[in-house]
């Protein structure tokens, strides 16, 4: 995947750029999940376009030789958040998004949000997710697609949370601090709202 469309977005494995200078860096992504290696490959004859490519167990970041340490990591930031968006995009259905509720519950509730049912709906303009605890139903919208997964395990994770706690109160937040990415998907999403210029969401809340 490149920032330019037109270049890298097939997912097919390019030949390593004579001239590139190869440098590893270790991403840390959530508790629970493991490192993901990241190879940032330097090249004097890439001059404006930022690409990225999975390869193995690793993700490849093709950058510009001129770029500064501070560009560097920024870019592949915007890089693993483009590629996780495309994958999640490619494969989240109903049954994931079930399947996922339960291991984050698991992982970040001790397994005590257990709810009735986990869907996608296409009804939810003005707001990422909904919880009905009294039926233990969850509802994400459909807007959340194609999203960064460390997104939408965010509001899966706050759709959770109002299962054992029903408003936003100290408690609530409270839960929510266990999830390492709760700023950083906050801050993805009013980048959304804001780019999109939509009303103001009632931020995932629960019903």
């Amino acid at each position: 995947m490149s920032v330019d469309p037109s270049s890298r977005a097939t997912g097919e494995t390019p030949a390593r750029p004579s001239g590139s200078q190869p440098r590893e860096l270790v991403v840390r992504p959530p508790r629970g999940v493991a490192a993901s290696a990241v190879e940032v490959r330097r090249s004097a004859r890439r001059s404006r376009t930022v690409s990225a490519y999975r390869e193995g167990d690793r993700t490849v970041v093709l950058i510009p030789a001129r770029m500064s340490e501070a560009e560097e990591q920024r870019w592949v930031g915007v890089m693993l958040d483009k590629l996780a968006a495309q994958e999640s995009k490619r494969m989240l259905g109903d049954s994931d998004l079930t399947e996922r509720a339960e291991r984050l519950s698991a992982q970040y509730f001790d397994g005590r949000a257990s709810p009735s049912s986990v869907r996608w709906v296409t009804n939810q303009n003005t707001r990422w997710g909904s919880c009905t605890p009294a039926e233990g139903s969850i509802r994400l919208s459909h807007r959340l697609q194609g999203m960064p997964e460390y997104v939408v395990d965010y509001v899966l994770l706050h759709e959770l949370a109002h299962l054992l706690v029903p408003g936003h109160g100290a408690r609530f937040w409270q839960l929510l601090e266990a999830y390492p990415r709760t700023e950083r998907a906050r801050g993805y999403l009013e980048g959304v709202i804001a780019a999109d210029r939509l009303p103001q969401p009632s931020a995932t809340d629960g019903e």
